[in-house]
């Protein structure tokens, strides 16, 4: 049978199962590459769960799956297996705001979010788009997808970095745009011995040192956003939870890199 669209080809499905959890003992669960077929393709058409087709099994089988591994971290682990292997030499950081729709931002405010006591963990805001979602990833040279995080959308680009460049070190460099501009985050690099060409601010007093000629390759990380919306699941936000949202994310991003090595083989 040729291959339908949107499925993972033999390749992916190669890479993926060895990372998926063991079959347990008992009753045998529905066929793992089918329902993860099924997966793909709503997040592919951005279609609700009950309209995936049949040929997938059950859509309650679908969702039901997607939502106990995401839980049980399946999603983050096959996620980080996948990704160890990134070119670090030169990494560029960057954020997209993507806008929820109603039918996501019908879910409740957790008590403590309510309260005051700390963000929405929905990962939702009020930005000049409406209520947006706002997705920020690190990507390697190849722009491919080292980090990924979830903020609401009007939060600042600079200060929700911090924690996504733990892995940056020695002789590595890192571009961004003004918005990560700041004398804090540089001299984070330099403790590291990292370097970070960021693009100053205009009317800098003291513009530190910038290259114009690395800086043109930060379109790689423009280029990952482009991919990644391809997927309507992720270009507008359906999902109610961030922690499911965030796992949608991280399975086209798994796709975006088999498929870079698919490319070249």
């Amino acid at each position: 049978m040729s291959q339908r669209r949107y499925e993972m080809t033999d390749f992916e499905w190669s890479i993926i199962q060895p990372l998926l959890p063991n079959k347990p003992r008992g009753v045998p669960r529905a066929d793992d590459r089918k329902v993860l077929n099924g997966i793909y393709w709503r997040l592919r058409t951005g279609s609700p769960w009950a309209d995936i087709p049949e040929r997938y099994g059950p859509s309650t089988t679908c969702y039901n799956r997607f939502v106990r591994w995401q839980k049980l971290g399946v999603w983050d682990r096959i996620f980080e297996a996948i990704t160890a292997a990134y070119d670090g030499d030169l990494q560029m950081i960057d954020s997209s705001s993507i806008r929820v729709h109603q039918h996501g931002a019908n879910a409740k405010k957790g008590p403590q979010a309510a309260a005051g006591d700390q963000p929405d963990a929905r990962c939702m805001g009020r930005s000049r788009g409406g209520l947006t979602t706002k997705i920020h990833a690190l990507v390697d040279a190849e722009g491919r997808p080292v980090a990924l995080k979830l903020t609401p959308g009007q939060a600042h680009d600079g200060k929700s970095a911090a924690d996504m460049l733990d892995g940056l070190g020695e002789d590595q460099i890192l571009l961004a745009d003004r918005a990560y501009d700041s004398n804090a985050l540089r001299q984070t690099m330099d403790k590291r011995g990292a370097w970070a060409c960021i693009k100053p601010m205009p009317g800098r007093k003291d513009p530190p040192a910038f290259s114009p000629f690395l800086y043109r390759y930060r379109n790689h990380v423009e280029r990952f956003f482009n991919r990644l919306k391809h997927y309507r699941a992720i270009a507008t936000r359906f999902e109610k939870l961030a922690d499911n949202y965030l796992a949608l994310v991280k399975l086209a991003a798994i796709r975006i890199w088999l498929r870079s090595y698919e490319s070249v083989s």
